[in-house]
């Protein structure tokens, strides 16, 4: 089994974030846990704005100076419900740079010292609005359906070095974003049955499958279904497709 000596979680002051931050800490004592947000809600949190992907690479050479990473949690992200033409061009910009720019640049920063140590895993929270259309998510639902895939194909690209990526599909959880949604939809009879999770569930499933070596995490698990259907042509694809030159 796995161990991490230094975490990084983006995201950490909300809901989701935090309670990640939080079981990965109480699961592996032993671990730095570099807690990563836009909102300084405390003295722990180190300050990063994701909507500014180009000033990433100074601030990871900052918290990694001391310690490489060997866990990154990219969990960081914001929705909004919109429809594609009530949609600025700014805010579209924002939603791609936050929910998939960044997330993809964290991880092309942590994986070269993965490789190099021959270990190490990277967590990717995309959505199941990634992988269904999903009315008012247009630029969101192309930033995590981009981000899904990226995370898949690193998966299977950097198995062989020694590091595992973890893509999480969660539907609604509850948090500041997910309400936020909601209050941007009409509260219709489909909207309000919608199975909704807890974040301390989430983050005990993401924990369990880096403990376990799965390499998904699907929830709340009424959500599997949906994903399933998708499965074949990806285990097809994730066993027949050559591997690029670096």
């Amino acid at each position: 089994m796995q161990t991490f000596d230094h975490v990084v979680v983006t995201g950490a002051a909300g809901a989701i974030g935090s309670a990640i931050a939080s079981r990965v800490a109480r699961e592996f004592p032993r671990a730095r846990v570099t807690r990563v947000d836009k909102n300084p809600i405390d003295e722990g949190i180190v300050v990063w704005d994701l909507r500014e992907p180009r000033a990433l690479e100074e601030k990871w050479n900052a918290v990694t100076k001391d310690a490489p990473v060997d866990l990154l949690v990219n969990c960081a992200g914001f929705m909004e419900m919109r429809s594609f033409a009530a949609t600025s061009w700014e805010l579209g910009m924002a939603l791609l740079d936050v929910d998939l720019v960044s997330p993809l640049r964290l991880m092309s920063l942590a994986v070269p010292s993965m490789r190099a140590r021959g270990r190490g895993a990277i967590v990717n929270v995309s959505s199941m609005a990634g992988l269904v259309p999903l009315r008012g998510a247009s630029f969101y639902g192309a930033a995590k359906a981009g981000l899904a895939m990226a995370s898949e194909i690193a998966r299977i690209e950097l198995a062989r070095d020694g590091v595992r990526v973890v893509t999480v599909y969660p539907g609604p959880v509850a948090s500041d974003l997910e309400r936020r949604a909601r209050a941007q939809v009409p509260a219709t009879w489909t909207a309000r049955a919608i199975p909704t999770g807890k974040p301390e569930a989430l983050a005990s499933a993401i924990v369990s499958a880096l403990r376990h070596g799965a390499s998904r995490v699907i929830y709340p698990p009424a959500y599997a279904p949906a994903h399933g259907m998708l499965s074949l042509a990806r285990r097809f694809t994730a066993r027949f497709s050559p591997y690029p030159l670096d």
